[in-house]
């Protein structure tokens, strides 16, 4: 009797659990998809003469909002805890300025697969700077990234990777930095998320902004002046889903799910970058390149379990 009883009231409960998962899931989901597409909006109204112009747009747009909705916590923040924020917006700024260049040399697939090294680098800069072994699980995981990159970046032959794919192989290393930088910068660690995030994003503006006042280039007044319709739609793209949508996103999220869950759904972002470069850029990889694209997406994954499991 006690089974019988129980058990309509069971499946509810587990069929409401999952549900609740999906609705948290579905989120993250978006913010994967929408930076794997986030390279070929960059490359879609990015050339090399605007890139910094293009920064400060995208980022303008959504740093007044930030503000805005933490206003208590930046007023919170103490001076360790500005200057930390700020040095990792520095990097930040790099990081950016990196893939933003890059993008505009490569294709939007290569960029996505290769960026996606940082799941091997992090770990392995994190075991060089404690001193401990990587497990060889691990390893050959890092060399079947490394193997698919190269492969990745041969197109139909084995020539020189671009100067595009080495741009974006650097900002993978620029990302592996911040995130040991957060990690070990002690005063950012118990930051407001929200006011950490805007800290780093205003100094990348303001660097942006010194770059476009210095540099020669396009000004992003100008840049905004020349954008069409399609560009205006690939900035606020970016700024507004892409940044805005996926910090908020990931702020809720890390609140209903673990830090695992969210890792592997963001995670999937490399996979989203190549559908979205071959089935809307045309883009070509070859035999060469798909084969090096699925090594890649498989040692990102067996790596990133190894670096999980205890």
């Amino acid at each position: 009797m006690a089974a019988s009883s129980a058990s309509p009231y069971a499946a509810p409960a587990a069929s409401s659990v999952r549900r609740r998962a999906w609705l948290t899931d579905l989120p993250l989901l978006l913010v994967a998809v929408f930076w794997g597409g986030s390279y070929l909006a960059a490359k879609g109204i990015t050339t090399s003469h605007t890139v910094v112009a293009v920064l400060v747009l995208r980022f303008a747009l959504v740093v007044p909002v930030l503000v805005a909705a933490g206003w208590r916590g930046l007023r919170a923040l103490t001076g360790a805890q500005w200057r930390g924020a700020a040095l990792l917006g520095g990097i930040l700024a790099g990081i950016f300025l990196l893939e933003t260049y890059g993008v505009v040399h490569t294709s939007a697939t290569n960029a996505g697969l290769i960026i996606s090294l940082t799941m091997i680098f992090t770990p392995l800069a994190e075991a060089a700077v404690t001193r401990t072994r990587p497990s060889r699980g691990f390893l050959g995981a890092a060399g079947l990234s490394v193997a698919g990159v190269v492969l990745l970046t041969q197109g139909a032959g084995f020539t020189a990777p671009s100067s595009g794919d080495l741009l974006i192989l650097l900002a993978a290393v620029a990302r592996t930095v911040h995130v040991l930088a957060m990690a070990r910068i002690k005063a950012v660690r118990s930051a407001d998320s929200l006011s950490l995030t805007t800290v780093q994003l205003g100094t990348a503006v303001l660097a942006f902004a010194v770059l476009a006042a210095v540099g020669g280039g396009a000004t992003p007044w100008a840049t905004a002046l020349d954008f069409g319709p399609r560009e205006w739609a690939g900035l606020v793209f970016l700024s507004v889903f892409c940044t805005l949508f996926a910090f908020f996103v990931q702020m809720w999220a890390v609140r209903r799910t673990s830090a695992s869950r969210v890792s592997l759904l963001l995670g999937t972002e490399p996979l989203w970058a190549a559908l979205a470069g071959i089935a809307l850029a045309g883009d070509r990889p070859g035999v060469l390149g798909l084969a090096g694209a699925v090594l890649v997406l498989a040692g990102t994954a067996w790596g990133r379990r190894g670096a999980d499991a205890p």
